[in-house]
């Protein structure tokens, strides 16, 4: 009797590890593997976005829709972030007449955004986030709050490309390219 009381002890525990083990797998943070991401069905929460620039006025990413729109997550402490930036600032000068506009949201404070951009030049918009306007951004491309995010979006409005991690120029310009021909 006592033998098959430990057998019996032994396959509960093992089964209710299993559920266990199957319970946490379904309910794991989503990943945060480097490269295009599932473009999400909507741009909504991405273009309802209001954030501050680095005057302190409140911007709305909607304001752009009818362009290109590359909208860009970082942060001056992120490694990759500070890697991509001059190439985004080099091919954001080269489509300043055309309708494409750049946006970057740093997940920093105001002083060190200024700071940066004073550093760098970059020439487009930076706009101040929060760890919450990250949580919208990996909500809609299914990602753990990692950084760089991009989202490129067209003239529509909808989104086009979700890259996490670097995008290089000869991405970036190409994806634009694409986007911009008739």
């Amino acid at each position: 009797m006592r033998r098959s009381l430990r057998y019996l002890a032994i396959a509960l525990v093992a089964a209710t590890a299993g559920v266990a083990g199957y319970l946490t797998r379904q309910a794991a943070p989503p990943t945060a593997t480097p490269g295009d991401v599932n473009i999400p069905a909507t741009a909504g929460p991405l273009l309802e976005m209001t954030l501050p620039d680095l005057a302190g006025n409140a911007q709305n990413l909607a304001q752009w829709r009818g362009k290109v729109m590359v909208v860009n997550f970082w942060a001056t402490w992120c490694p990759p972030c500070l890697k991509e930036i001059p190439d985004f600032a080099e091919v954001s000068r080269r489509y300043v007449d055309a309708p494409v506009q750049f946006v970057g949201i740093g997940i920093d404070t105001a002083a060190n955004i200024a700071a940066f951009q004073e550093a760098q030049q970059v020439p487009y918009p930076l706009l101040i986030g929060s760890s919450q306007t990250l949580q919208v951004a990996a909500g809609l491309a299914d990602t753990a709050q990692a950084m760089p995010l991009t989202f490129i979006l067209d003239r529509s409005g909808s989104i086009h490309r979700v890259r996490l991690g670097t995008l290089n120029r000869d991405e970036l310009e190409g994806t634009i390219r694409a986007l911009l021909a008739p």
